[in-house]
């Protein structure tokens, strides 16, 4: 089927059917869906939404942000309140299996200790791993503040800190038997605080890396692969992008200290950034990752099958393709998808989903 335009900038149609040849697999490598792991009571129907929704559309990879919602037997401490079990876990592997679609657990780290007024599972538990323990939660949160909080982080230096993390990191990659594991590390604010014994001083790009490379060389002792959201390796000031999706505090400096066989979440929600291409010349894998905004996430399949197509072979290795994400609980996108809650914005999750998928159908459609 060829549409009226299907790619921007393509003219040639027998040029981009010839690019097609190779299937869905040669066109986008990763066709991803990234969302909270669902409760224990709707694992039922998140599976029957694997089968339905995501096999019929090619998803090959499922992100699943698990944090502290497992119940692990490592750290039985840490486990939050109506937190999966292991038969709730087999369940998704299962299907994912059947489906052929990977399954990538994620546990925030690093940043995003905390949110808003409450103090995270991690440091709840281990108060002295937090990064500015001086930095009080507040009753009543309020963005900006004085203290500079958005959400604390540990400390990447203290010493008895990776012991605990690498125990959850491997009990959740062997629950979940995946060889790949998210590590969030997004909008990191905290890091290198003159108020820390162990960071004050250091140069925080470096402090990033090191966390980055801790990270991925224990999960490499298993053959298992660091995967990390982006935007603390973009330099928001030279790209004009902000603290938010990009950063403001120095970290941005650590892409040129990382492995290069971490992968990169690059998310951009407002605007089709070409930051994709940024990652690819430093020889790192990324893939783009939407949210909210269909007509946005189009024109992002549509640059990474674009990039993909043109570029050097060098170069088109690194571009892996497309993850949708989706910043709430499994229930409410569930309730929204299935028409249980209004969905009336032009721009919602449920919206974003469909259009990526369906672009991304329609150009492997071409004959």
């Amino acid at each position: 089927m060829l549409g009226t335009v299907v790619l921007a900038g393509y003219t040639d149609l027998n040029a981009v059917a010839s690019f097609y040849t190779g299937g869905i697999d040669s066109i986008l490598p990763v066709r991803g869906f990234c969302i909270a792991a669902p409760s224990p009571k709707d694992v039922d129907e998140f599976v029957k939404f694997i089968d339905e929704e995501l096999a019929p559309r090619s998803v090959n990879v499922l992100i699943l942000r698990v944090d502290f919602g497992y119940q692990f037997e490592s750290h039985p401490e840490l486990r939050d309140s109506g937190a999966l079990s292991k038969k709730d876990v087999k369940k998704l592997v299962s299907v994912c299996k059947r489906q052929s679609i990977k399954v990538i657990p994620q546990i925030n780290l690093l940043g995003h200790q905390s949110w808003a007024g409450n103090i995270g599972k991690l440091l709840e538990v281990y108060p002295e791993f937090d990064e500015t323990p001086l930095v009080k939660m507040p009753e009543n949160y309020k963005w900006p503040n004085a203290d500079g909080l958005y959400c604390k982080s540990y400390c990447p230096l203290h010493p008895d800190v990776h012991k605990v993390i690498f125990a959850l990191m491997d009990e959740i990659c062997d629950v979940f038997e995946t060889d790949a594991f998210h590590a969030g590390m997004d909008e990191v604010f905290y890091i290198g605080e003159k108020q820390c014994p162990r960071c004050s001083g250091r140069d925080k790009a470096e402090l990033f890396a090191y966390e980055v490379r801790t990270l991925r060389d224990h999960l490499a002792t298993k053959g298992r692969r660091l995967w990390i959201w982006g935007d603390r390796l973009i330099d928001g000031k030279a790209t004009g992008m902000g603290e938010w999706s990009a950063s403001m505090n120095n970290t941005y400096r650590a892409v040129d200290m990382i492995p290069k066989d971490v992968m990169i979440c690059d998310w951009h929600y407002s605007r089709p950034e070409q930051t994709p291409v940024y990652f690819a010349m430093k020889e790192i894998d990324v893939v783009t990752c939407p949210y909210r905004m269909p007509d946005i996430a189009v024109l992002q399949v549509q640059d990474m099958v674009r990039w993909r197509k043109n570029a050097n072979p060098v170069m088109k290795e690194h571009y892996k393709g497309m993850v949708q994400t989706v910043w709430s609980g499994a229930r409410p996108f569930l309730d929204s998808y299935y028409g249980r809650r209004p969905d009336t914005s032009a721009n919602s999750p449920v919206k974003c989903f469909k259009a990526m998928f369906a672009e991304i159908q329609k150009i492997a459609e071409v004959k």
